[in-house]
């Protein structure tokens, strides 16, 4: 299976955070699945490539032209794919999986997860997004959601939303399913 995860760049989070990308790599590579994520170093993006990769995944990551010439390009990819933009990579990072896993991050996971969300809304794909909200650091944003479905701008039942899990645990059974 072909796992695009989604997650923070930044190395200056909390140590309990980076591990994460460190516990979801290798359980990618020790379960025989690829990861697909954006092909940068740094924070969460290099644990989960790094532990995937030694735990004998295939890597594949898909960088823009800015990253790439910000020096950030990461070395540890058996394929790489340059794209336009960062548009452009949100699109092809969801076309190469199978399944998107949200680990923390900032704006840019944000824009990962809800660019998933509408397009799988309007039909471009059936895939599943899962969202690890760890130590609930979610929280606020299923508030949001849910203040968004009471006041009906999102209706009931959804044909397509996020699934947010609390734990690894919890994450790794869902994608074993």
């Amino acid at each position: 299976m072909r796992i695009a995860v989604y997650c923070s760049a930044k190395d200056a989070i909390p140590e309990e955070y980076l591990a994460l990308g460190d516990v979801t790599g290798a359980w990618i590579g020790a379960n025989g699945h690829t990861l697909v994520y954006g092909g940068a170093t740094g924070g969460l993006m290099s644990r989960v490539s790094d532990a995937a990769k030694a735990a004998g995944a295939h890597v594949i990551g898909v960088i823009p032209p800015r990253i790439k010439a910000a020096g950030r390009m990461a070395s540890n990819c058996d394929y790489l794919i340059e794209v336009a933009n960062m548009s452009e990579r949100k699109q092809r990072m969801r076309d190469e999986a199978d399944v998107i896993v949200c680990l923390p991050g900032s704006y840019g996971t944000l824009d990962e997860m809800m660019d998933a969300t509408s397009s799988a809304i309007v039909g471009e794909h059936h895939k599943k997004t899962v969202v690890l909200n760890y130590n609930g650091f979610y929280e606020p944003l299923k508030a949001q959601i849910a203040h968004m479905k009471a006041l009906g701008f999102i209706p009931t039942p959804e044909h397509y939303s996020p699934v947010f899990v609390d734990t690894t645990e919890e994450l790794f059974e869902i994608l074993k399913s």
